[in-house]
């Protein structure tokens, strides 16, 4: 039979707590420097150090701590999510006019569209207007014509897109006439009317 050494004691215990320690500092370190651009991903990343820290002071472990981070993390998404949420029926209830820089006043057509589910459709158009307002117009393959009109901001290279009910943060990029859009329901590239 052969014996592996197992580090017990003192030893142990020292790298397992350096491991865990290690990990919620440097969680704890980043999240001012994040700079997030929504209350849910500033939420992840602090519910993500906190969980850390509770994890590795409760289990003593990697494990334990690695297990706080992702219940931290998941639990931080939701409360920050919901502040977003309430902030953005709050800019609406005031009729406030974000600055909504680059997208104010653009019109783009959808050439790509990946889901989950399918979306059919013969085009795709969406407008930013300058009021803080996003109408998107789908023509249906069979000619029909269906318009949805929901608030948006821009935080930093975020779009939020909201309507009472949901909320719908995305990373975006422009990169001359194309944009990217990228959503975890969904990934877009549209281009410039």
């Amino acid at each position: 039979m052969i014996q592996t050494e197992k580090k017990v004691g003192f030893d142990g215990i020292r790298r397992s707590r350096a491991t865990g320690i290690f990990a919620a500092l440097l969680s704890v370190a980043i999240i001012p420097a994040g700079g997030c651009a929504t209350k849910g991903r500033t939420g992840a990343l602090a519910g993500g150090g906190v969980g850390a820290i509770i994890g590795q002071a409760a289990g003593r472990s990697t494990e334990a701590t690695l297990i706080g981070a992702a219940v931290g993390t998941g639990v931080g998404y939701i409360i920050g999510n919901e502040v977003d949420k309430k902030e953005a029926r709050e800019l609406e209830a005031k009729g406030a006019v974000p600055n909504n820089t680059p997208l104010a006043g653009t019109s783009w057509r959808v050439t790509s569209l990946v889901r989950d589910e399918p979306l059919p459709h013969r085009s795709i158009v969406v407008e930013f207007r300058n009021d803080g307002r996003v109408i998107t117009t789908r023509t249906l393959p069979d000619g029909g014509v269906e318009r949805a009109d929901e608030a948006y901001r821009v935080v930093g290279g975020t779009l939020i897109v909201n309507k009472p009910g949901y909320i719908v943060n995305a990373k975006y990029r422009i990169d001359g006439q194309e944009m990217t859009v990228d959503a975890p329901e969904f990934r877009a590239v549209l281009t410039r009317l």
